[in-house]
């Protein structure tokens, strides 16, 4: 290695950490994706804490949450986040008002984490870690760590390991709340694990990228391809012209 490699590697791998940061920033919606997350259940959880309304606390839970995507919506910005939180408040708010019992607000949020939590782990027995599903995309590779970049797969493959244990140890805790706590020490509770454990699977999805090869660029494969072929043809082209 000589004097001028190293700190071209280490711009190398500032650069690959930057494109990680990045990426998972876009992929779970940053600060404003948590926020988003976040603010319908508190307020819940506040005015039912308050007063014991159950049609007041859904109703405000809900209407903060479509408040968040017509926000997005002025601001032209992506909804995805704000409507994943809208239509999981939505679910919500009809279990809580079906049964009557303020709990079940919280209840389809739970199986929905523990179901991911599952999702997470099988997908990543089975070889497709969903970490990478969900990822792919984001960094224009595609599925193509699967079969062209084996320690890309492994880092995805850590990375869902992480997310299913800390998503299943989260619904360990919530579950039995669920049935031996009251609304409002489920709610404050729930409300607490929201972002440190998002926070911890975010950081170790990062830790292990950052040290996984780069990924393959599946979109300017295509490109180039096709720049290719039209340079191919543009050859055969004046070939043909050549010869008359």
């Amino acid at each position: 290695m000589t004097s001028l490699d190293k700190p071209t590697e280490e711009t190398s791998a500032d650069d690959a950490r930057a494109v990680t940061e990045a990426a998972l920033f876009e992929a779970f919606g940053g600060v404003r994706g948590m926020v988003e997350t976040v603010l319908p259940g508190l307020l819940f959880v506040t005015i039912f804490t308050i007063n014991k309304d159950l049609h007041m606390s859904a109703i405000a839970a809900l209407a903060v949450s479509l408040v968040l995507v017509v926000v997005r919506l002025v601001m032209k910005d992506t909804v995805k986040h704000a409507f994943s939180g809208v239509f999981g408040v939505a679910f919500g708010v009809v279990f809580a008002m079906m049964t009557g019992n303020a709990k079940d607000f919280y209840l389809p949020g739970m199986l929905y984490t523990l179901g991911l939590g599952l999702a997470y782990i099988v997908t990543t027995l089975c070889g497709v870690p969903l970490i990478g599903l969900i990822l792919g995309p984001v960094f224009k590779e595609n599925l193509s760590w699967r079969t062209r970049n084996p320690g890309r797969k492994k880092a995805y493959a850590k990375a869902s390991y992480a997310w299913g244990t800390i998503l299943l140890a989260k619904c360990a805790i919530l579950f039995p709340l669920y049935w031996w706590a009251d609304t409002t020490q489920l709610g404050w509770i729930l409300i607490a694990l929201k972002i440190p454990p998002f926070l911890l699977a975010v950081y170790l999805t990062w830790v292990f990228l950052a040290k996984a090869p780069a990924p393959i660029d599946v979109f300017a494969e295509m490109e180039a391809e096709e720049k290719a072929a039209e340079e191919r043809e543009r050859q055969a082209a004046a070939a043909r012209s050549a010869e008359q």
